[in-house]
């Protein structure tokens, strides 16, 4: 399954459901096939995942990015690679009083 965040005021962003599972559980969202992020929702959504992207950056066993293509690869995509194109779609729709919706 595909999560696809949609608003008038962003690009279509889409996420695989393990990752936008995880997306909606940090911004304490109910996981279902279909939702709202409604434009006053957005500044606490967008604390929620800035939060644990520097929670993920502090935990024990993650290296630095040292800016070298192999070590890059060996680590994979990382949470804040993951949640950076949803941050901006937040504030984007945030500036814009748009909903950010999924499933509909």
């Amino acid at each position: 399954m595909l999560y696809v965040f949609k608003s008038t005021a962003s690009a279509d962003l889409i996420m695989l459901e393990p990752n936008g599972r995880r997306l909606l559980e940090i911004i304490g969202k109910e996981l279902t096939s279909k939702g709202i992020i409604r434009p006053e929702q957005m500044g606490s959504a967008i604390s929620a995942l800035q939060a644990a992207v520097r929670e993920e950056g502090a935990a024990p066993g993650v290296a630095p990015a040292s800016g070298t293509d192999e070590s890059d690869a060996a680590r994979g995509v990382t949470l804040k690679q993951r949640l950076f194109p949803m941050i901006e779609m937040l504030r984007r729709c945030q500036q814009s009083g748009k909903d950010v919706t999924w499933g509909v």
